[in-house]
């Protein structure tokens, strides 16, 4: 099955509904320029220092330094860094020598056709990319959290083109998680404003969403 990561969680509650409800994966929204989710290094490192045993847990940062990353890295004790602004491939390869136990995942903001040479060169150095509809180049950069979907076309010549996993995210709900797969068969989907009411995580949103993932591993097992 398409593997659920269920983002911008905010408390142990939020963690165990989304364990509980499907999802193999959380994250945790550190300090952003703009966005949902923004919850302090303290918090983050107290939930994830309570995540049952192989929980995998990511840090997002907007943060372009490696020193700076690994700094909140050993901070917060996640398994994997998510990486929302745009590192540069020698940088993701000195945060791999500070950080070797720790999964690089590089989020490439799908804008058009270019955004595909953009993830083939974002996919050096990192254990996967994650697609989002953010718009880095704003005065304000939007790096995540924008509930707004991009063009599935491109991301799926993205999956065809590079070598590691591909999470999709970006206005994903329950009614169009289904065709979002279909249409790019990622390794994973990642969901935050989608599945919450009023900002906080919704068991109901969640539950439906979750549902329309598997009916897609269902799906492909009778054809």
């Amino acid at each position: 099955m398409t593997h659920i990561k269920v983002c911008c969680i905010n408390s142990l509650e939020e963690s165990a509904l989304a364990l509980t409800s499907g999802a193999l994966a959380l994250g945790f929204v550190s300090k952003m320029p703009s966005g949902p989710g923004v919850i302090s290094e303290r918090g983050i490192a107290s939930i994830v220092s309570a995540l049952p045993a192989g929980t995998d847990s990511f840090l997002l940062t907007s943060r372009l330094d490696p020193g700076a990353i690994q700094g909140q890295v050993d901070r917060t004790g996640p398994r994997t860094v998510q990486l929302v602004d745009r590192l540069e491939a020698p940088a993701r390869a000195d945060l791999r020598r500070r950080v070797p136990a720790v999964r690089i995942v590089q989020v490439v903001h799908v804008t058009g056709p270019a955004s595909v040479a953009e993830a083939v060169s974002a996919a050096e150095h990192s254990d996967a990319i994650l697609l989002d509809s953010g718009q880095p180049d704003r005065a304000i950069r939007e790096l995540g959290g924008t509930g707004r979907a991009h063009d599935w076309a491109v991301s799926r010549r993205i999956v065809e083109e590079v070598e590691v996993p591909v999470y999709l995210a970006g206005g994903l709900t329950a009614t169009n998680v289904a065709e979002a797969i279909e249409t790019v068969r990622p390794f994973g989907v990642d969901v935050c404003t989608g599945v919450r009411t009023n900002g906080r995580l919704d068991a109901m949103k969640l539950e439906q969403f979750v549902a329309a993932v598997i009916q897609t591993a269902d799906a492909g097992d009778v054809s």
